[in-house]
């Protein structure tokens, strides 16, 4: 069939075969389609939506588009974990080496910060040194010692998928759930998984902000990994305030050595980390329970063990040996650091999230066309949490500045994104579901 019949099939709310969707994916990934068919395309399926088989034959026949890998020979559980982006998300950082630690091998595909959310590679390009496109026997070969190893996608990896997201973000149609879920899982099916945990974001600083799309979303994704042969669930968690203390890519970054340190204890950032441990231990049957994969998470972190494979993955990828023990060898600081201090007495009662991001963004940590450079060093760290009774002058947060007035503008935009409450807030739990 030819494209534009397939076009017009969807269009007219025709439901498409795996072969015609094969057909289309791959006439895409050698470049034959125009940017007008893809778009067109795009726009039917935005319209029309999809089937589970649909966007099942769809993931595969995208994730099959370029290189798949492979692990013979590796003893242990191949599994991976997903998140759908927020502000202050680091938790990839901790996961993979405590997942690792654990006995799975966490071959870790991911990507670059996304409009206000943080990417967890801009993180990782603050160690000197660290590779995040590494060879294929690089890649397999930190996997194999350090249990993880946490890269960028490769063009050789699900290219369908990139001129595809291409067409899609200049053509409204990037909020289509058999897209997204398309998108999302190529590039982890592409990897070689055998199971996947997925943290679907909720809140101000989510790209879904209902929990009706969050679940419409999750539930996507569940269904179609899980179509695919890959084992998955998926964990709706609350992203109305920054999950770490802290935002930005240094600033995570060294939230990261502290947590594996051990010194994130009873935090929100540590209930999600082991939560998503625990899921992947029973997803890929090291644990019976997600209780006993708990515990298995705690004893790892508690060990030292997390901290060695961390160690030894940014090593193997050509980061310092000694980052854990000498980090300020290692990560810039930004040249101002400045409080920032809580105007009246009460109760920190709500947060925009997202405005966070954005004010990350404005002082460089991020970007705002694909081309531009980051200033690692930038961000906000000392971030009280919600439900936190402060009086007037307390620091409620440290802004890390390239400047005097960059410095003060930020400060003033993060005041301009908390609310302080003369009563304590109703919080809801950082977990809000597991599908």
């Amino acid at each position: 069939m030819i494209p534009q019949e397939i076009i017009r099939q969807k269009r007219n709310g025709g439901t498409l075969s795996a072969a015609d969707i094969y057909v289309f994916i791959d006439a895409l990934a050698r470049g034959e389609l125009s940017e007008g068919q893809i778009g067109a395309f795009a726009m039917a399926v935005w319209f029309r939506g999809m089937t589970p088989e649909e966007t099942v034959a769809l993931t595969l026949a995208m994730a099959h588009s370029g290189d798949t890998l492979s692990w013979p020979g590796l003893d242990r559980p191949i599994a991976d974990k997903h998140s759908t982006g927020g502000v202050g998300d680091n938790v990839s950082l901790m996961l993979a080496p405590i997942a690792a630690a654990c006995g799975l091998a966490v071959p870790m595909i991911s990507g670059r910060g996304l409009g206000h959310t943080g990417g967890t590679l801009d993180k990782l390009e603050s160690i000197p040194g660290y590779t995040i496109t590494p060879d294929a026997g690089l890649f397999r070969k930190v996997v194999e010692q350090a249990g993880c190893a946490i890269i960028g996608q490769t063009g050789s990896l699900a290219p369908a998928d990139g001129r595809l997201y291409a067409v899609r973000d200049v053509t409204a149609t990037v909020d289509s759930v058999p897209l997204i879920t398309a998108s999302i899982l190529s590039k982890k099916l592409a990897a070689g998984l055998e199971t996947l945990v997925l943290d679907v974001k909720i809140g101000n600083g989510a790209f879904m902000t209902s929990k009706d799309e969050a679940e419409t979303l999750a539930r996507s994704l569940v269904e179609v990994a899980n179509g695919a042969g890959v084992r998955t669930s998926a964990l709706i968690t609350d992203m109305n305030e920054p999950l770490a203390d802290a935002a930005g890519n240094v600033v995570e970054l060294r939230n990261c050595l502290d947590f594996l340190a051990g010194r994130k204890a009873d935090t929100r950032l540590e209930t999600v980390v082991m939560a998503f441990a625990a899921e992947m231990l029973v997803q890929s049957k090291l644990a019976a329970s997600l209780e006993e994969g708990e515990i298995a998470a705690r004893q790892a972190l508690a060990s030292g063990r997390a901290a060695e494979a961390f160690g030894k993955m940014v090593h193997g990828l050509g980061g310092p040996a000694d980052l854990l023990e000498q980090p300020d060898r290692y990560l810039q600081k930004a040249p101002v650091q400045k409080a920032v201090y809580a105007p009246v007495d009460g109760w920190l009662a709500a947060c925009d999230a997202r405005s966070t991001g954005i004010a990350v963004i404005d002082l460089g940590g991020g970007r705002r066309r694909p081309q531009d450079s980051i200033d690692h060093r930038v961000g906000f760290s000392d971030l009280l949490s919600l439900g936190t009774k402060v009086t007037a002058g307390d620091p409620i947060a440290t802004v890390h500045a390239a400047d005097e007035d960059a410095a003060e503008r930020a400060a003033a935009s993060l005041l301009d994104s908390y609310r302080i409450s003369d009563d304590a807030p109703d919080l809801p739990p950082v977990i809000v579901t597991r599908l």
